[in-house]
């Protein structure tokens, strides 16, 4: 098992003025966001947390639920924004850079800048990935 470390504060100066009134906390669900479909893929992602959403409208980050029916693939493709993949349910197979790995419910998949990713739902059941970009896709 791995060294558990305590975490020492954020460190650095902040990017923004601390507000004297701290903002609103957003809590929503996937019913909450904003549909997108991506070209070539008959997957559907909704953008819970996003610019887009005015329900919970982020700066800095994209978080979108995104469900890929039974035996329907998004042809892999890389861009600038850092994502990282979390498959909540059911499984497939990832191509990342060309190399294709299987994945199932709980696994974590970080995509650096420009990697090339694309995903397939192998299974039976639609495949349910939570996909967090860091900045947000348009």
């Amino acid at each position: 098992m791995a060294k558990i470390e305590s975490f020492k504060g954020y460190g650095g100066e902040p990017r923004a003025a601390k507000p004297e009134v701290p903002p609103a906390a957003n809590v929503v669900t996937a019913k909450d966001g904003t549909p997108v479909r991506y070209p070539g893929c008959d997957g559907i992602g909704v953008r819970v947390v996003h610019p887009s959403n005015p329900r919970a409208p982020a700066q800095s980050l994209g978080l979108v639920m995104f469900y890929l029916p039974p035996h329907v693939k998004m042809e892999p493709r890389g861009h600038l924004p850092e994502e990282c993949y979390v498959i909540l349910r059911g499984s497939g197979v990832m191509t990342l850079n060309g190399e294709r790995r299987e994945v199932s419910a709980g696994a974590f998949v970080h995509l650096p800048p420009w990697c090339e990713h694309g995903i397939e739902n192998t299974g039976d059941e639609t495949l349910e990935v939570l996909i967090c970009t860091a900045p947000p896709n348009p």
